[in-house]
């Protein structure tokens, strides 16, 4: 482990995180934490906590941060769709092998409706990529 702490700490939550400026030059040498910000991630938006004006290195290092943090969270997203189709195929062998009939009530309609919808939305975006390219 590293003996130097970064000086901004990031609380990650579901749409971004709370800022908070690392100090550990104090009186007490204990380490404070000070918030100074939300970042949204969705957006982009960077809001000082309370009364607070971030600097323009505050600025900066959020700014890096939610960068690389979009880039991650675009890659994550695209890793699930990829498990999602190696999850179709795994049920896909599960119909083919080994669902009873049962089962197979119990989760066709869903199914056959999810498909359905994702095929509907795929063949569209592939269509207005087409018509683009011309």
């Amino acid at each position: 482990m590293s003996s130097e702490l970064p000086e901004y700490y990031f609380r990650v939550r579901e749409n971004g995180a709370f800022v908070f400026k690392v100090d550990t030059q104090n009186r007490h040498r204990r380490i404070e934490m000070d918030q100074i910000a939300v970042v949204n991630t969705k957006n982009g938006d960077i809001k000082a906590h309370g009364d607070r004006t971030l600097s323009n290195q505050d600025m900066a290092a959020i700014s890096d941060w939610l960068a690389e943090r979009q880039e991650l969270l675009s890659a994550r997203e695209v890793d699930d769709i990829l498990r999602a189709v190696d999850t179709l195929n795994h049920t896909a062998h599960w119909v083919q092998t080994r669902a009873e009939d049962h089962h197979l009530e119990m989760v066709t309609d869903s199914l056959l409706m999810a498909m359905h919808d994702l095929r509907t939305l795929l063949v569209r975006k592939k269509a207005e990529r087409l018509m683009r390219e011309d």
